[in-house]
């Protein structure tokens, strides 16, 4: 039975089933010093369908991407481009012959204005053959104006937020009138205005038979916008079909190979469905955070064995929370302690020090260094601790790699191949690795599983779990609802960098979590007597009940609890479900 969000994907444009082929790739291989990246692969692309490439980091899906957007050159099969065979030795080729891609990471010129970026290569020239700036201005003004961006075309790119520059990148990709556009996880840094604007230019991009290679590990998309789908493991192609004729279920099974009942137990995420034996003493304790415009007085604490989920929209300030805890965003006022003892002259260095670890948002900019291979990003943090009287012993760092290669299954060919070369969800195992190795007593986690395959993403979630059962205290920050839910402990929720309310026990529901996002309270907890909570609830603030310490808290999902509150605040929930998404 296909979801019902299935249903509408079809809805824009020619049937897709009676199109011509558009793009096609016939028994392509591709082969890299000892990985076979994609093994007799072939692809059918539709004139006006969306359709859906899917698969685990490593897959094959960027391989391919790459190969059918002159990247790469093929080893072995065929690229056919509207019945005609073509060979792209460079991107621009591809470019030139009506293939157009969006990449996840922007690859635009940051120093150059936003109107040289969209026109690059193709700017409108004078009679003397000179750049026509005033035309390039007013058509960039005119083109960002369609997508809902309204910025001074002449303004540098690198001054707008990575949101706004995955727009520029999309107006940039739609300007260029091709026949097929590639559009590589392109929602991951965008807000949800942003998402139904790309939603809206796809159906533009039907209305005109234009063909759309969409890749996304984000569900709710695929089935939102694709018509068709191709699953890719390990380099083989494994079903292409009509993606409504699929429930989710089914399409991860086929996207792990693993057994359809076999998923279906687990669900959805891998956390452990009872919650984790927490301390007593908290191990972190922050009051008062200030910042201008972004933290407005931040308390909260965080015990060892703790899972603390922070919760909120965009913009609510929670990654600026979790950069201000390691350090790396300066406070005007607030305290933070760590074991008790309070942190002077806080910085990153001395949040090290004292045990904090913080795996960032953004893995590209913040996290790996890709030109470095995954021996040295992993123990980079750990160098002082591997040196002695300034030379570091490669014995040591080698045993520490093998542990933690080991431990988070991290695949690559050898630890000296470069980081940058693999999988997102290999990328961000290292990057866990490299602050594991610290052994800290605080890790503070910023959307750990954004942009990596379910596989992957099961595998951080327990290992989330499996810290936190060995006594570390995790933050856990995450714009999934259903990972938040099931993931934590006890929930932190933001609104405008304040808090706006703090969930606990059963209130650690998606139905609760919506509620105060949509600015309701939560139900008051129910009495002790009949939670089984050994600490008295606090009378004066209704809207929390404290955990109890030292007991394993049972965590539930939005589907049984709450119902009624839930239904009184639906217009407000949906909309901050929207927006959380």
């Amino acid at each position: 039975m296909a979801p019902p969000e299935a249903a509408p994907s079809a809805a824009n444009g020619t049937e897709p089933s009676l199109a011509p082929t558009v793009l096609e790739a016939r028994g392509v291989g591709k082969r890299f010093p000892g990985v076979v990246a994609l093994d007799d692969v072939s692809f059918t692309l539709r004139a006006g369908e969306t359709h859906a490439l899917v698969g685990e980091n490593g897959a094959g899906k960027s391989t391919l991407i790459k190969v059918l957007t002159g990247v790469h050159r093929p080893d072995s099969g065929a690229l056919l481009l509207s019945d005609r065979p073509v060979h792209f030795s460079r991107p621009f080729e591809a470019q030139q012959a009506g293939i157009s891609t969006i990449y996840q990471e922007v690859n635009l010129v940051p120093l150059m204005s936003v109107a040289r970026n969209i026109f690059l290569g193709r700017e409108p020239r004078t009679r003397l053959r000179l750049i026509d700036f005033s035309r390039m201005h007013a058509e960039a003004a005119t083109l960002l104006d369609g997508f809902g961006v309204r910025v001074d075309p002449r303004r540098p790119l690198h001054t707008l937020g990575i949101g706004a520059q995955q727009m520029v990148a999309l107006a940039r990709a739609v300007s260029v009138r091709a026949d097929v556009v590639v559009m590589d996880e392109p929602t991951s840094s965008l807000e949800p205005r942003e998402v139904e604007t790309l939603f809206r230019v796809i159906g533009d991009l039907r209305r005109q038979n234009i063909a759309v290679v969409y890749v996304s590990h984000r569900m709710d998309e695929l089935y939102r916008i694709c018509d068709r789908v191709t699953v890719l493991r390990d380099g083989r192609h494994i079903h292409t079909g009509d993606l409504a004729a699929l429930d989710r279920m089914q399409l991860v099974s086929m996207m792990l190979g693993r057994e359809l009942s076999e998923v279906r137990r687990h669900g959805t995420t891998s956390f452990a469905a009872e919650g984790h034996d927490i301390a007593r003493k908290p191990v972190l304790t922050a009051t008062g955070m200030v910042r201008r415009h972004q933290l407005d007085d931040i308390s909260l604490e965080l015990h060892p064995g703790e899972v603390l989920g922070l919760g909120g929209l965009l913009g609510s300030g929670r990654s600026e929370t979790a950069k201000a805890l390691a350090g790396a965003l300066p406070l005007e006022a607030g305290r933070i302690a760590v074991g008790g003892a309070p942190l002077e002259r806080f910085s990153s260095a001395s949040a090290i020090r004292a045990g904090i670890s913080l795996l960032p948002e953004d893995r590209k900019a913040e996290g790996i260094v890709p030109g470095l291979s995954v021996r040295e990003n992993i123990v980079l943090a750990a160098l002082p601790r591997l040196s002695r009287a300034g030379i570091v012993s490669r014995a040591q760092q080698d045993r520490v790699v093998d542990i933690f290669m080991k431990r988070l299954r991290i695949k690559a060919s050898s630890p000296e191949q470069k980081v940058g070369e693999l999988s997102g969800g290999n990328q961000q195992k290292v990057l866990l690795a490299r602050w594991l190795c610290l052994e800290p007593k605080v890790l503070l986690l910023d959307e750990p599983t954004r942009g990596i395959d379910v596989g992957a993403k099961a595998e951080v979630q327990a290992l989330i779990d499996e810290l936190a059962q060995e006594g570390l205290a995790v933050l856990l920050i995450s714009s999934d609802i259903e990972e938040l839910v099931e993931g934590s402990d006890r929930i932190v929720v933001l609104r405008n960098g304040a808090t706006a309310g703090e969930l606990t026990g059963d209130q650690v529901s998606e139905s609760e979590l919506l509620a105060v996002l949509a600015d309701h309270s939560p139900d008051p907890a129910p009495p002790a007597a009949e939670t089984g909570a050994t600490e008295p609830t606090n009378t004066e603030a209704p809207a929390t009940r404290t955990v109890s310490a030292g007991t394993a808290v049972t965590k539930t999902t939005g589907t049984t609890a709450h119902h009624a509150h839930a239904a009184q605040a639906a217009h407000g929930a949906e909309d901050a479900e929207e927006d959380l998404r």
